[in-house]
């Protein structure tokens, strides 16, 4: 088995319903991001997958759809809360879904971190 990790980063703002806790406050982090995915073969030329394919599907859902946004009001997030939990499934599941349009299918997403600080993160295993 071999895994493949690319890093990107995206600026949000959140406010997330806690009782008594100070993230109720609209506030907003620099998210780091991580998204790992799986093989079991390798091509032709010796690699997984491209890295640029890989980095392209990750970038066009966190720069498209999450970049300097604020999350509680996107369609994803409509009825829950956008937590650092439902931003990396949310990551994970269109990642995926835009590496099986580009025939990329044989490849999976095996984990997903988002970083909200630098020492707090919540990671996701489809």
């Amino acid at each position: 088995m071999f895994e493949l990790k690319v890093k990107t980063r995206f600026a949000g703002a959140h406010q997330l319903t806690m009782v008594g806790q100070k993230c109720e406050n609209l506030h907003g982090h620099n998210w780091n991001v991580e998204v790992c995915v799986q093989g079991e073969n390798l091509n032709s030329a010796g690699v997984l997958a491209d890295f640029g394919d890989i980095k392209k599907a990750v970038r066009q859902v966190v720069k498209g759809e999450l970049d300097h946004k604020f999350l509680n009001e996107l369609e994803m997030f409509e009825g829950v809360q956008p937590t650092s939990e439902r931003i990396a499934v949310y990551i994970a599941n269109r990642v995926q879904t835009l590496l099986n349009e580009n025939a990329l299918e044989k490849i999976r997403v095996s984990r997903v971190m988002a970083w909200e600080s630098e020492d707090a993160c919540a990671t996701y295993l489809p």
